[in-house]
């Protein structure tokens, strides 16, 4: 039912790795920007304590209207991962799609980027516990069981932060176990 969760998962991911990966199948808008992207918002997830709703029928329109997603770019520079989104993660929430993106817009204004991220200039590697410490210190009250590193093919693929309803930092173990094994991690530079 639309709107009967527990809290959110805002999930950023790190554009650079995504670009890596998809190639030339790659979103122009994100991988070829004049102003390469670091961390992106990917989605604001709704969860339960164990699991998570998707594709919530019946709740609001199908798509975001085209002034709602054009406003998104900035964060979330595709739209097709707006659109996406907002069917999968967003028809959940029991908000509209433009309430849910200025949702998504707070939460991702509520975490403060590490310098480390905002800075890096040629690919390094990385202990994904130095991830996680490194967001702890830049977002003072946030917890390591409140978030998780995601890696894939040995790069950094997201930082996923738990949040309640009121976006406040809150643990998630669920979300917290499935994170990154991988002691040291690839973090692509932007091009």
């Amino acid at each position: 039912r639309p709107g009967a969760f527990d809290y959110y998962v805002l999930s950023l991911s790190w554009s650079p790795s995504y670009c890596a990966r998809a190639g030339r199948n790659a979103d122009p808008l994100q991988c070829r920007a004049a102003k390469p992207y670091r961390f992106i918002v990917h989605g604001l997830w709704p969860q339960y304590e164990r699991g998570y709703p998707d594709f919530c029928e019946g709740f609001g329109p199908r798509d975001p209207s085209y002034e709602t997603v054009r406003d998104m770019l900035d964060i979330m520079p595709s739209r097709g991962l707006v659109r996406h989104q907002w069917r999968k993660h967003g028809s959940c929430s029991g908000l509209s799609p433009d309430r849910y993106f200025d949702l998504t817009r707070k939460a991702f204004a509520k975490i403060r980027i590490p310098a480390a991220f905002r800075d890096i200039r040629s690919g390094s590697r990385m202990d994904a516990d130095a991830v996680e410490t490194a967001f702890r210190l830049a977002n003072p009250g946030l917890r390591d069981n409140a978030m998780a590193v995601s890696c894939e093919h040995d790069r950094l693929s997201e930082v996923r932060i738990c949040l309640t309803r009121d976006l406040e930092f809150r643990s998630c173990r669920s979300v917290d176990r499935r994170g990154c094994r991988q002691k040291q991690i690839h973090v692509p530079a932007p091009r």
